[in-house]
Parts: C-alpha cells; sequence; structure tokens
C-alpha cells in the first residue's frame, strides 16, 4: 500500500494524531456549548457572541506568531493544549456538579478562545519546520484533514453523547481527547535545527517592535497582503453560515435537534475531508493563489445555496459541495503565505494569519444581529453577495500577483 511521503516521518505520524485528537475536541465542545447556549437562554443573538468571544484571542494571534519564532511551534503548541486540558477538566467538574450555566460558559469560553484561535497556524508552522519543500503541499492537505475528520466525528459524537447522556459525561470525553492531543503534541520532534531556523534570522528586539517589523513586510508584500485580506474575508462572510450560526440554522430553518446538528456539521467536514483528499493528490497547481481566489467565489455561492434551499436535501447538498470547496481556497492561502514569506518573518506572517479570523466574531455578531431583524436567508444571501464582490476586488486589485500574466 502506497504511503503518503509526510506519513513516513514519525514525527509527523504524531503531529497528525495530536491534530485530530484536539480537533475532535474542538468540535465536540463548540457543538455542546452552542447547543447549551442556545437552549438555556433562546436568543440567536448571544449564541453569535459566544461564537464570536471563542474567536476573541485573534486579536493574540501575532504574538503567538512571534512567539513561535522564539521557542519553536513544537514547544507553544504544547502550552497551548496544556491550557486547553485545565479549562476542559473545570468544564467538566462544573457540568458534573450541576454548576454550569450561561454566564460561566461565557468566561470559560472566551479564556480557550484566547488561546485556540492561534492553534491552526502554529500547526501549519509546525509542519513546514517537519517537512522538505517538495512535501509541504500533500502535508498541508493531510494536516487539513485533521480537522475535517473531527468535524465528521466529533460532531456526531458529541452530540450523540450529549443527547443520551447529558453534558457532563459528554465533557469527560472532551478532556480525554484534549489530554491525548497534549500527549503526542510532546511527542513531535521537528528536523535538527528546523525548528529554530527562524530564530536564527531574527534579530530580537521589542516584541511590538517585532511585530512592526512583520506588519510592514506583509504589507509591502503583494501576494501576502491579498492572501491575508481574502482570509478575513472569508471569515467574515463565510464561516458565520457554516459554522456559529448552524445551530441556530439546524433549529429554525430546518426544524432539527441536536443530532440534526451534528449532521449538518458532520455534512460540511465531510466535503471538507473530501477536498482534502483530493488536493492532497493533485496538488494545487502551479498557480495556488488563482486556485483559492477561484474557489473562494465558488464557496459562497454554495452557501446561498445552503441558506436558501427549498429543502433539507438539498440544503445538505449545498452544505457538503460548501465544505469541498472551502479546502481548495484554505489549503492553498497557507501553501501561498508558507512559500512566500521569507523564514526571518514566517512566524509573524501566520500570526497576522490567524489575525484575519477576527472577521469571525465580526460577522457573527453583525449576522446574529440582521437575522434576528430580516431572517437568515436575506442574511446569508447579502454576507455570500458581499464575498463574491470583494473577492473580485482583491482579485482585480493583486492580479499581477494572482494573476502574473494579467
Amino acid at each position: 500500500m502506497l504511503v503518503p511521503p509526510p506519513l513516513r516521518h514519525a514525527a509527523f505520524r504524531f503531529q497528525f494524531v495530536a491534530d485530530l485528537m484536539t480537533s475532535c475536541a474542538f468540535e465536540m465542545e463548540t457543538l455542546i456549548l452552542g447547543w447549551f447556549i442556545l437552549v438555556q437562554t433562546e436568543s440567536v443573538l448571544l449564541l453569535a457572541l459566544f461564537g464570536a468571544l471563542q474567536s476573541l484571542g485573534t486579536l493574540c494571534a501575532p504574538f503567538f506568531g512571534l512567539g513561535a519564532e522564539r521557542i519553536g511551534a513544537r514547544n507553544l503548541l504544547a502550552v497551548m493544549r496544556c491550557v486547553y486540558v485545565c479549562l476542559a477538566a473545570t468544564l467538566m467538574v462544573l457540568a458534573l456538579g450541576g454548576l454550569l450555566d450561561p454566564l460561566v460558559v461565557f468566561v470559560i469560553g472566551t479564556l480557550m478562545g484566547l488561546v485556540r484561535s492561534s492553534d491552526i497556524a502554529m500547526r501549519n508552522l509546525l509542519v513546514n519546520d517537519l517537512m522538505p519543500a517538495e512535501h509541504l503541499m500533500t502535508a498541508l492537505s493531510i494536516s487539513r484533514m485533521t480537522a475535517d475528520i473531527a468535524r465528521t466525528s466529533g460532531a456526531l459524537t458529541g452530540a450523540g453523547i450529549f443527547a443520551a447522556l447529558g453534558i457532563g459525561p459528554a465533557y469527560v470525553a472532551v478532556l480525554v481527547f484534549y489530554a491525548i492531543g497534549l500527549g503526542c503534541t510532546l511527542r513531535v520532534s521537528p528536523r535538527p535545527g528546523a525548528e529554530f531556523a527562524r530564530s536564527r534570522t531574527v534579530v530580537l528586539g521589542s516584541p511590538f517592535g517585532d511585530l512592526w517589523d512583520g506588519f510592514v513586510y506583509a504589507w509591502g508584500t503583494p501576494l501576502l497582503l491579498a492572501a491575508l485580506l481574502l482570509a478575513f474575508l472569508v471569515n467574515f462572510t463565510a464561516y458565520p453560515l457554516s459554522g456559529g450560526l448552524l445551530a441556530y440554522i439546524a433549529r429554525d430553518l430546518y426544524g432539527l435537534d441536536q443530532n440534526g446538528l451534528g449532521t449538518l456539521s458532520a455534512t460540511f467536514a465531510l466535503g471538507g475531508l473530501a477536498g482534502s483528499f483530493v488536493l492532497s493528490l493533485l496538488g494545487a497547481g502551479r498557480n495556488p493563489a488563482r486556485l483559492m481566489v477561484i474557489a473562494a467565489v465558488v464557496w459562497h455561492l454554495m452557501l446561498v445555496g445552503f441558506v436558501m434551499a427549498s429543502s433539507l436535501r438539498f440544503g445538505i447538498v449545498a452544505l457538503a459541495l460548501a465544505g469541498f470547496v472551502q479546502n481548495f481556497c484554505m489549503i492553498p492561502m497557507s501553501l501561498v503565505i508558507l512559500r512566500t514569506a521569507s523564514d526571518r518573518f514566517r512566524g509573524r506572517v501566520m500570526g497576522l494569519r490567524m489575525l484575519a479570523i477576527y472577521g469571525l466574531p465580526l460577522g457573527l455578531t453583525l449576522a446574529g444581529v440582521l437575522t434576528g431583524r430580516f431572517g437568515l436567508p436575506l442574511t446569508g444571501a447579502l454576507y455570500c453577495a458581499v464575498g463574491v464582490a470583494v473577492t473580485a476586488a482583491i482579485a482585480w486589485r493583486w492580479r499581477q500577483a494572482i494573476w502574473p500574466r494579467l
């Protein structure tokens, strides 16, 4: 049986398992707590606000990127995942003791969000440390599969345990997944010297001065700037419709329960998993920047079909296609950033990439307000129209970098 080159490396196999376990815990936790907030408060605005607070840590993401340059991505990931274990243990104890309420969930969810938002960027940096350049595209695609597999199995597992046994036992499972993820992260050993290749090229100064240098570098590099702006855009317009508002869509648009919510979440993830698999086989071609732009447009069009579907069957098909196409946008985007950024600035640029996720809490909060006033179909259609228009504007403004022949 042919094994992809990245999986022949023991360190990458440990990272794969660590990322998979951590992602499963993320998905279970998001679904469980999102449903808890919706049922306890009966407010779509508070649901959207809770999702937004979990992305609050994007404001700290550049500091995480700088930290990865100084202590190494593996070491930083281990510290982050230790925090996940501690916070999940706290929620588990409160849930088993019957002391959990929406205010506590908001507070701990916010603390979790301060750290969790930077996890994907640190994973990508670690993949870059583990893999030679010729295997980077395949490795990124396989790494992305961990999130897609987790969103499928984690969502269904979390929904099933929550529905059958309640929030306390569900959180026991969340804690176990986080603990396994931490243990496997500690077993990852980067290529000799690779983890600190960036730090040897950086003259350490003040943290804010170093961050400013990274911002100036990204701003002055057209392809990086285009990728970062597109990352902000899809988080603002696309991910709210397939993430933070999914509980509301499941219950109020399609009339589903917790298991139905898990099915919708898993559908999007299965589409993403298929997209990651295809991309790992085919690659991003000669121009990954062009692919990420085209995929962003198609992604928004699929989401229009999802929020305006006349039946659940059509909605599920549209959601699966949206999941498939999103990885043809997000994986080439990571590849573009890792290839374009120099060793000296790569950690800080990836931190800025995660800062772009701040579009998600902004988009979620605004969507919560608009949905309460105009309804979800109209709000979703507006978001997708804005997404397509701004993607086209980005492609035109930086056409020399994205489409060199135009």
